[in-house]
């Protein structure tokens, strides 16, 4: 997985509304491809969403999740400029991190 997980995180009063967009194709390992033959599974498993040293997020996404997830949450207790890290791993052993700024 070459894209970057795009975090939008902006605070709005005390809270701060996160907007995560996680490129991925998230293959159930259900569809049959023209060929006959079943596309193997490839889907993100586990989600971790980071404030600073805070843990404000953690999902077990499975098969029934489209492709390119799209998260949206909010939560209390940014401050604009925290560092908001958010991590994903696949079936497969995968796995990508990537960082945003709260505005």
């Amino acid at each position: 997985m070459t894209e970057p997980i795009r975090i939008r995180a902006r605070l709005k009063g005390d809270v701060t509304e996160v907007m995560v967009l996680m490129p991925h194709p998230m293959e159930t390992g259900l569809r049959v491809a023209s060929t006959g033959i079943a596309a193997p599974a490839h889907f993100i498993t586990d989600v971790q969403v980071w404030a600073g040293q805070r843990n404000v997020l953690s999902a077990r996404l499975g098969i029934a999740v489209s492709r390119d997830p799209l998260l949206t949450f909010r939560f209390r207790g940014g401050t604009v400029g925290e560092r908001i890290r958010v991590t994903w791993k696949d079936n497969r052993g995968e796995q990508r991190s990537d960082e945003a700024l709260i505005g």
